[in-house]
């Protein structure tokens, strides 16, 4: 292959790993504050049909991704009332609230099986996106993908650099400290599991008007879960998942193309290779505990409450 097959290639995995840079994000701000959501596969599918139905019905893609992170932050908002409200489990309830969105989202998008949508269209920067080579791989690509990468800066900055990011980060660690110093711990949480919620309905949205510009039961083909494996291969850093979403992206795109070249290999173990992939990374960072606990909030998945 040349290099603008190459460059091509390059550009479609940016584009691939935009959905899992948004969902993965969201989890990581939410696993920062000690709360394990492991519903980001059913939030999103909520997010495609309701971004996808809402861009349909009202010719405006903006209302949509609107839609789409108001419906992730309302099922958000139900695993929030669970777990730390009700004090339910929280791998359980994640795990019925994946169950929900699929179900829900099958339900509700029905009418809309079939239905076409304009696409989001990528940027046309003068001079820049004309460049030969660097033009498609760096200047052609849709609002989203550059919002994707602002965040992630702003994400790291904020952790980092901020009181907001050192509060996040206290509750995360340990809740009862920072509950005997006067942190608002059930609040931060609430509002670290809405962005979680928000982030992955945007990420859903962002299936079915832009990398496939139409709705399908269960379109999302386990990438909410891959955006939780990333938050692990990332040790809960925004950058290292940045560059894990990259990666998988890219695995992604080279199977499909390796798919259209006819290579002599099952087409089923091609479409596997992104999520061997995954897994091949997380049991090699794994191997080290001290690697993977490096980062890892003390208090993740663990229920608190002031009364107690």
């Amino acid at each position: 292959m040349n290099l603008a097959v190459w460059v091509t290639i390059a550009a479609s995995a940016v584009g691939a790993a935009t959905p899992l840079i948004l969902a993965a994000l969201g989890e990581l701000v939410t696993e920062r504050a000690g709360v394990l959501n492991l519903g980001v596969e059913g939030m999103m599918l909520i997010g495609a049909m309701s971004g996808f139905a809402v861009g349909v019905s009202s010719g405006s893609l903006w209302l949509g991704y609107l839609a789409a992170a108001a419906s992730g932050m309302l099922i958000a908002l139900l695993f929030g009332v669970l777990t730390l409200s009700l004090q339910t489990n929280q791998v359980a309830t994640g795990l019925a609230l994946t169950l929900f969105g699929v179900g829900l989202s099958a339900f509700a998008g029905r009418s809309f099986v079939g239905l076409p949508i304009r696409p989001l269209l990528p940027l046309r920067i003068p001079v820049l996106s004309e460049l030969p080579w660097i033009g498609p791989l760096l200047f052609h690509h849709d609002p989203l993908v550059y919002l994707s990468l602002l965040l992630c800066a702003l994400i790291a900055w904020v952790l980092k650099r901020t009181r907001v990011g050192l509060r996040l980060r206290a509750v995360g660690e340990s809740p009862e400290m920072a509950h005997v110093l006067g942190e608002p711990v059930i609040r931060i949480r609430y509002l670290a599991v809405l962005f979680g919620g928000a982030m992955s309905g945007i990420a859903g949205a962002y299936l079915s008007t832009a990398l496939t510009p139409m709705w399908t039961e269960g379109m999302s083909a386990g990438r909410g879960w891959i955006a939780l494996a990333l938050v692990v291969f990332g040790t809960w850093k925004p950058w290292r998942v940045l560059a894990g979403a990259y990666l998988f992206g890219t695995v992604t795109v080279l199977q499909l193309y390796a798919q259209g070249l006819g290579v002599h290999v099952p087409s089923e173990f091609l479409s596997m290779l992104p999520y061997a992939a995954t897994i091949m990374v997380l049991v090699a960072i794994c191997r080290d505990p001290k690697t993977i606990l490096l980062n890892q909030p003390a208090s993740l998945g663990r229920s608190f409450h002031p009364g107690y």
